[in-house]
């Protein structure tokens, strides 16, 4: 079976136009595959930053919330409801909200302010500089370095703004986990200074953060906290809430699944005819093959491994060829957002391994068929 599948191989790197067309139609597609879906992971990822970011086990928030920039304020009932839920460790308020800063140099920008609990601070971002205790001094603010930090002129701590009227001032610079989806550059400071300076409805509360006393007393909270008329979700919960949403009720899931297949059509239709046509241009040294002694599932192993060398080969070459761009364009554009995950590298293999098979296929049956007094004949 050895010498087998060494002609085989010397077959196919002999051509070596047929096999370097082999190669480019099947890398180009997974390239393809890879930075479509890898772009697609990427935005899932950052439509749930404040989520990743801020670390809470529990969110209590309305139903109606599909992603976390779209918050629905609930009265102050509802927390202290919440905190005499039996399994509740501790639950705290949480401010999201928009604001527009007027910066030093008289521009103004938008902005998102998250507003911890006074009390604990639970959720606070780690800083780079400043102490977290500076939070609690008058006007005192911190700045998230993300993509979106020179979008405030890389401000310094002890530097000042603008927020509708009242004076901010950097206390503190601090480093996200995850950058924000939409380009907005966000802030932190204490829950009663969020909502006292920017406008807002009856209700300030956008979400409640919930600390269980352990993983078995969450499902006796959903229950409770349903009673209420309102949603308890798990950290992962909330992140697949949010991906849902942007997957299936907005038209990027559909855009991306449709890029997809085209990438796949592409890869098939040039490896199929690129391997059909080195098959065609071999049947001779396969009939004489088959004319020696050669046995029909060799022939077969001789397709597969052809088939199966080329797509594997190019599967790795596009995988790394789009490894490398995404990591040039993260180095040149701070707001890019792919990232390829495990789901990202499976989907293109499973597609690699469909091209390969059917590819096989083609050339499979045209190979069987061979007689090898028809081809001395000829």
């Amino acid at each position: 079976m050895f010498g087998i599948l060494k002609i085989a191989f010397k077959l196919l790197v002999n051509d070596k136009g047929k096999f370097a067309a082999l190669l480019v139609g099947i890398t180009f597609a997974v390239f393809l595959m890879i930075m479509m879906t890898s772009m697609f992971a990427g935005i899932l990822a950052r439509s749930s930053s404040t989520v990743t970011n801020i670390g809470a086990k529990m969110w209590v928030l309305d139903p109606a919330v599909n992603n976390v920039s779209s918050s629905i304020p609930m009265p102050d009932y509802v927390q202290d409801a919440v905190r005499s839920i039996p399994g509740v460790r501790y639950a705290v308020p949480l401010y999201s909200g928009g604001a527009q800063v007027k910066l030093k140099s008289g521009i103004y920008q938008g902005v998102t302010v998250i507003g911890l609990d006074d009390a604990t601070l639970f959720g606070r971002p780690d800083l780079m500089q400043g102490k977290i205790e500076d939070i609690y001094a008058e006007n005192g603010f911190i700045v998230v370095n993300d993509a979106e930090f020179k979008k405030l002129d890389s401000p310094k701590v002890g530097d000042e703004f603008e927020l509708n009227d009242h004076r901010g001032v950097v206390v503190g610079i601090a480093k996200a986990n995850t950058s924000g989806l939409f380009g907005v550059p966000t802030l932190y400071t204490t829950y009663h200074r969020a909502i006292t300076y920017i406008p807002s409805t009856r209700f300030t509360t956008s979400y409640i953060l919930v600390q269980p006393k352990s993983s078995s007393d969450i499902p006796h909270i959903k229950l409770e906290v349903q009673k209420l008329g309102y949603q308890a979700l798990t950290d992962d919960e909330f992140i697949q809430k949010i991906s849902n949403f942007y997957m299936y009720q907005t038209g990027l899931g559909i855009n991306v699944m449709l890029m997809t297949v085209i990438s796949f059509i592409v890869g098939l239709s040039i490896s199929g005819q690129t391997f059909y046509t080195f098959i065609l241009e071999n049947l001779e040294k396969f009939g004489a093959l088959k004319a020696i002694g050669a046995k029909s599932r060799e022939l077969i192993s001789m397709i597969l491994f052809q088939a199966g060398f080329t797509a594997f080969l190019g599967y790795g070459l596009g995988v790394g060829l789009a490894s490398l761009i995404i990591m040039l364009a993260k180095l040149r554009l701070p707001d890019y957002a792919a990232q390829i995950t495990n789901m990202n590298l499976g989907i293109a293999f499973i597609m690699v391994l469909i091209i390969a098979s059917i590819s096989s296929y083609i050339g499979v049956r045209k190979v069987i068929r061979i007689e090898p007094f028809d081809i001395f004949r000829g």
